[in-house]
This record gives C-alpha cells, structure tokens and sequence, in this order.
C-alpha cells in the first residue's frame, strides 16, 4: 500500500477533521506527523495511525526576543521532516494547518510531495497563508473563502466524523437521568472548556435549571462541586461521545470554531454561538459566527456583550424560533467535504 502523511496540532480543530478523512480513507499506510502536545494523546486511541513526534516552532503573536529565533529552529525542524519523508515516501500529504505542519509542508514541498492543506475558517490562518503557497490545493471550509483566495484554493467543505451522525440520545438521558419535560441545552466552550461562559453559568445555574436541563461541558479540572446536586444541571470535564450529547441537546452554546459549528449544521441543531474576542484570537471565531447569523444557521452573543440576561434572552428567542433555523439549515447546500477531499488525495496520489 502507498504512504500518506498527515499532519496538524494544537487544537482539536486542527486534529478531529483529519481523524474524520482517515476514518474513511482506505488502501494507504497512514503516518501523522506531530508535537508532543494534544494531538499525540488523542491519536494514541488510533491503532491505524502510526505517529511520529517532531518539534514544533511557534509564532508568538506578542513582541517577544523569541521569536527571532524562529527562522533557525525552522530549518533545523524542515531538515528533520525532510529526513523523516525521505523515509516514509508518502504519495501525498495532508495539512489541517497550525504552526506543526509548517516544517512538514515545506520539507514536502522540497521533495516535490504533492500537498493538500486545508482552512476551516473564513479567514486564513498565519500557518496555512504560508502552507497554502507550497501546496498544490488550498482546500476550503467555507465557499466564500476558496473564491477570495482564488490562486490554487478549492471549495470542499468541512471534514465531519462519521460517528457525529450515529448520537444516540437515550444513551445520555439514561446515563444523567435528564427530565425530559425541559428542553436541554448543551453547554460546550470548546476542547478546553471556555471560563467566561463558565462563570455566567455557574453564577446563574439556580435560576437557568428551573425552566431547562443544562448539560454543562465545562473542560479539564473545572468541575465545580459545590454544585454538584443541582436538579437538571449536569457538569462534565470533556465528551468523549460527544455524538450523543449532540443528538440529546434542543440547543447548543458553543464558541465558534468552524469544526463544532460545522457538525452542528450538518445535524441540524439550532445553536447559539459565542465567539471569542479579538482580545483572545486572531478575529477567526467572530466572522465565523456572523456568517452563520447571516445564513440564518445560528444566533450570536458577542464576548464583550455577554451577560446573564443577554444570554436569558437569546435562548428564549432561539427555542421559540428553533423551526426558522431548522429550515435554513436543511436548505443549505453543503458539500461532502470528507468525499471531496479523499477524491483530491486518490487523484494526486503517485
């Protein structure tokens, strides 16, 4: 069988979409390049995957004397990936960008490896702005992204997990023993949970249990305990059956990475998205958020607007109107972005 590399880290935005194609990716020997950082733990539940760490550089958006240092830890970084490709002759390599990929792209391209990168957001990131200029497609998220960029970019859609469409909402309502006779919301902030969004809920979880079931993801060591027996409100550190909390949810809040969102309107699940600031991002979450309100997928809460009323009064509106973005959602023409991106990898495989 032919060798294929993957690569990207740092978040499990940058993680859970290659997982998704190399679910469904078959007749190649899969090799995911990587740090010694998310990715490698959550790739260890992967036997199909054999992972190989290297050491990653990255840019520090402050002034700091550091990142001087970037352009020779770089060479030193593609060296070694050129070293490790020389070895795996892999026929194609596929980037889901963040700063590991960097060194592994340009080695690829160096080596005249045909490379795929792929942009989850509307706005491109610093990785893939250089990515993208050694690689042989841009793959995009988001339509009006591949026809801005235009030069080698592609519209594929979103990668999505196959077990994202196989919830089983029984499973979580007879693991928590949820009152049916609320709507359940699903609180998520992402893989490392969210405080700000913590805070107001934990501040507030008295008055938001007595009309709903709040299933709260709050992320690791932040279980409060002092709240641990409030009636319809459930704290849990991290989902690993994400799938089914999705499926048992009326509505979910959640920050606004393209990954989550993206799952969310392919299950057709009304949501309210709160992404974060300028302050705390590079502004990716935001514009994600305000095309999705523009489409009418979802409502927004902006970080710097965030209160406890506010969010009263933004789940009021989206429950009520829940039908409304349903029907937007299912009207949406959204390509199999997992089919588009497996059929670029078989074509360009040598």
């Amino acid at each position: 069988m032919k060798n294929i590399v993957f690569t990207g880290g740092g978040t499990a935005g940058h993680i859970m979409p290659n997982i998704a194609i190399i679910e469904q990716l078959n007749n190649y020997n899969v090799y995911y390049l990587g740090s010694n950082g998310m990715e490698k733990n959550i790739l260890k539940n992967y036997p199909k995957i054999k992972y190989i760490e290297i050491p990653a550089v990255k840019f520090i958006r402050s002034f700091t004397l550091k990142n001087l240092l970037i352009p020779f830890k770089l060479i030193k970084n593609i060296n070694i990936c050129k070293k490790i490709l020389n070895e795996l002759k892999p026929c194609v390599i596929f980037s889901k960008g963040g700063y590991v990929s960097i060194p592994v792209c340009i080695a690829g391209s160096k080596l005249h490896i045909p490379t795929l990168t792929h942009e989850s957001d509307y706005t491109i990131g610093l990785a893939n702005k250089i990515i993208a200029k050694k690689s042989k497609y841009l793959c995009c998220s988001f339509e009006e992204t591949a026809n801005r960029y235009k030069k080698n970019s592609i519209y594929t859609g979103s990668p999505i997990r196959q077990n994202i469409f196989e919830g089983k909402k029984d499973i979580i309502i007879n693991r928590h023993k949820i009152n049916t006779n609320h709507p359940i919301i699903l609180i998520v902030g992402g893989s490392l949970g969210a405080q700000s969004i913590n805070e107001i809920i934990w501040n507030n979880i008295n008055i938001l249990s007595k009309n709903y079931c709040i299933i709260h993801i709050v992320g690791k060591g932040n279980i409060k305990k002092n709240l641990l027996n409030i009636n319809n409100y459930i704290q849990i550190e991290f989902a690993t059956d994400i799938n089914n909390y999705f499926d048992a949810s009326d509505l979910v809040i959640s920050r606004a990475g393209s990954n989550t969102i993206f799952e969310l309107l392919a299950l057709v699940k009304p949501m309210i998205l709160i992404p974060l600031s300028k302050s705390s991002s590079r502004g990716d979450q935001i514009i994600n958020a305000e095309i999705f309100r523009e489409k009418g997928f979802a409502n927004i809460i902006y970080q710097e607007e965030l209160t406890f009323y506010k969010l009263m009064q933004s789940i009021k509106y989206t429950l009520e109107n829940k039908l409304y973005f349903e029907k937007n959602m299912k009207s949406a023409k959204i390509p199999n972005g997992n089919k588009k991106i497996i059929e670029l990898i078989n074509s360009n495989a040598k």
